[in-house]
């Protein structure tokens, strides 16, 4: 994982709850972790991240997630076990550490 996706998960996971995370960046993290994503009505996603499923929005108006957003997404990557201290203990498991 590049350390623009290491910096975003981070980012999510931050106390206070950002408000500057672009969708594209989250998009690029799902891809990355190889979610299944199905675009459904409007502005809806699924997302299908290594056995749990939820839907996300898109902002409407914004390319910026609000924080109730980035708060879904918090929980969302959470159940899927995508965490910082779960991506590190990832990362040093895939260097042989």
């Amino acid at each position: 994982m590049s350390h623009k996706h290491e910096n975003l998960i981070q980012a999510i996971f931050r106390d206070p709850i950002s408000a500057n995370i672009h969708w594209r960046e989250v998009e690029s993290l799902l891809r990355h972790l190889d979610a299944a994503i199905e675009e459904l009505s409007g502005a809806r996603l699924r997302v299908k991240l290594n056995g749990y499923e939820d839907v996300l929005h898109r902002p409407h108006h914004s390319n910026t997630l609000g924080r109730q957003d980035v708060k879904n997404l918090r929980e969302f990557l959470g159940r899927a076990r995508v965490t910082p201290s779960l991506y590190e203990a990832m990362k040093d498991k895939a260097k042989g550490r």
